[in-house]
């Protein structure tokens, strides 16, 4: 009979003592569920951003490679007075183009090598070279069947609409 008295005593909540210890036991296993729900959101957030990142950067090799491939691609080769080295291939049956850079300078502090198209003397963006990088493949944009050739220079980061320095290199389109 002692027994069971004691069972049932140690059992129950009884105590206000015990009532309160239990709901802040109970309110910290929700705040846990609740952190460890949000971690699991933020995870699988991070991995759907890599994964489209992923995307992306598999497509451009596909079509940096279609451009290379190409069995009209043509070449036009550029020295700079730095001794880095581009590469220009250009296949207008794709309208499309590739600057291959190797050995780039870093440009100044908050600057980026720009190419631009070169439309007989109008220069249009075609994109931005990556200035943490000394090599690299540019998938130019825009319309390249109008354009003559390429024109590359150092503007502010993030690029101009229209060029604010004069040209560090022209590579005409080949034939």
């Amino acid at each position: 009979m002692i027994v069971a008295t004691l069972s049932r005593r140690t059992l129950s909540w009884g105590t206000p003592r015990r009532r309160r210890a239990a709901r802040w036991a109970l309110a910290a296993c929700l705040a846990g569920a609740v952190g460890l729900g949000g971690v699991a959101v933020w995870q699988h957030d991070r991995a759907e951003a890599a994964h489209v990142a992923a995307r992306r950067a598999e497509q451009r090799v596909d079509d940096i490679s279609a451009v290379l491939s190409a069995p009209d691609a043509r070449t036009a080769r550029t020295r700079f007075d730095s001794g880095a080295d581009g590469t220009l291939v250009v296949s207008r049956r794709l309208d499309r183009a590739v600057f291959v850079a190797t050995g780039m300078d870093r440009p100044p502090g908050g600057k980026v090598y720009q190419l631009w198209l070169n439309d007989h003397g109008t220069m249009r963006p075609a994109g931005l070279m990556d200035p943490e990088r000394e090599s690299e493949a540019v998938l130019l944009r825009g319309d390249v069947v109008a354009a003559s050739g390429l024109g590359i220079t150092v503007e502010p980061a993030g690029g101009s609409d229209r060029p604010t320095s004069a040209p560090i290199a022209l590579v005409a389109f080949p034939a």
